[in-house]
């Protein structure tokens, strides 16, 4: 789960971390008040979405004056933003966040990840900030600095230190960086944080170190243990096909295919997608049913598939261990009734209750391909989509 920058940067404060004054506005005439209680000469107005790269897409603008700050923030208020973290079809801005400016010397990169190879935290940090952090690691990877952190340690002094001291820190901003480094791991650490990144971390012509962007997400199955963090949730941001299927306690990822796939494992249906492609098709999503497969489940995950435009075809791959291949017959069965589904349906199942499951498809009298194997039912789920798109 990701967070907006105005709340990381309230959870990084907590612990430490200095950043600027600033204020939330979901109009112009707040933009502007928050500027006039924030005070000075100088304001930054920010478009909060989930998603980088904002700058270049205009979701970042300086301003000097209040008809400045009105006019940014009339000109984001509303509107999409298309960056290259979004896709085309862009995030819709219903925030802005109006900050204080600072006078800057200096811009670093800074972030914590999970490094799961090594089972490690590790800080990633360079003394280039303000760009693109894939950009900066494939054309200047000797600028990356890399700290490994065992969790059952935690981040010690001397490594906080080591990094400020290799980030070219000037002697009077150590003491805030140092600061800064370890209560960003305190975040990262008691919220189950996958990612912290502050890019650009300034240091400011007084030698201040300040957080002058944020960036955070979240372990979705750590979520449980923070209901504080839960409620940060802005699900407008999130696929809304992504958002239901969560709110009904299935795992769905979209993906931009004609092949719509419903299937229960996240190995097996990782295994179905490359099948779909190694037949000459594209998968439209991902999605793991569960191992509790009743049938009114499996009508939901229909629904769920084909609100999805794009999708031809439908592939049902079933492997039943704990599930059962005659309620999965049940639910699929019921689904296309109730549906009057249009799109072909290619179903696949094996395992528990196989011959009562394919004998309660056979049944039916619906017009439901059956596969015995997983590479029969890709190429006749292609094929069907093929025929269906032309």
């Amino acid at each position: 789960m990701d967070i907006h920058e105005y709340q990381a940067k309230e959870l990084l404060e907590q612990e430490g971390v200095k950043i600027l004054a600033g204020g939330l506005a979901d109009s112009p005439e707040q933009a502007v008040y928050q500027a006039n209680v924030i005070g000075g000469s100088m304001w930054v107005v920010k478009a909060q979405i989930h998603s980088g790269a904002r700058g270049k897409a205009g979701g970042v603008k300086v301003c000097h004056s209040t008809d400045e700050v009105r006019a940014a923030a009339d000109s984001m208020l509303g509107k999409k933003l298309v960056t290259h973290q979004t896709g085309p079809a862009g995030k819709r801005v219903s925030h802005v966040y109006v900050e204080a400016g600072c006078e800057i010397e200096k811009e670093l990169y800074f972030s914590l990840l999970l490094d799961r190879a090594h089972e490690e935290v590790v800080l990633v940090a360079s003394s280039s900030g303000g760009m693109d952090i894939e950009e900066l690691a494939e054309h200047s990877p000797e600028a990356m600095i890399k700290i490994h952190v065992e969790p059952a340690v935690g981040l010690q002094d001397f490594q906080a230190r080591a990094l400020a001291f290799a980030l070219g820190i000037p002697k009077a901003g150590l003491s805030q960086a140092i600061k800064t480094i370890k209560g960003a791991y305190r975040t990262f650490r008691d919220f189950d944080a996958i990612m912290v990144e502050i890019n650009p971390l300034v240091v400011t012509k007084t030698n201040k170190v300040i957080a002058l962007d944020a960036k955070m997400a979240f372990d979705d199955n750590a979520l449980f243990r923070h209901p504080d963090i839960l409620a940060l949730r802005d699900k407008s941001q999130e696929d809304p096909r992504e958002t239901a299927a969560s709110d009904r306690g299935l795992s769905y990822i979209g993906l931009e295919g004609d092949i719509g796939c419903m299937i229960n494992g996240a190995g097996l249906a990782m295994a179905t997608m490359d099948m779909i492609k190694h037949a000459g098709g594209e998968p439209a999503n991902f999605l793991d049913i569960g191992g509790g497969a009743s049938p009114e489940r499996v009508a939901e995950a229909f629904r769920l598939v084909l609100a999805d435009d794009n999708v031809k075809a439908m592939l049902v791959n079933i492997f039943a261990g704990i599930n059962r291949c005659d309620w999965v017959a049940e639910g699929v069965v019921q689904a296309v009734r109730n549906m009057e589904l249009k799109v072909p349906l290619v179903v696949r199942l094996a395992g528990t209750n196989v011959e009562e499951g394919q004998q309660i498809i056979e049944n039916s009298g619906l017009s439901i391909i059956t596969a015995e194997t997983l590479a029969d039912a890709a190429s006749k789920a292609v094929a069907a989509s093929r025929q269906y798109a032309g």
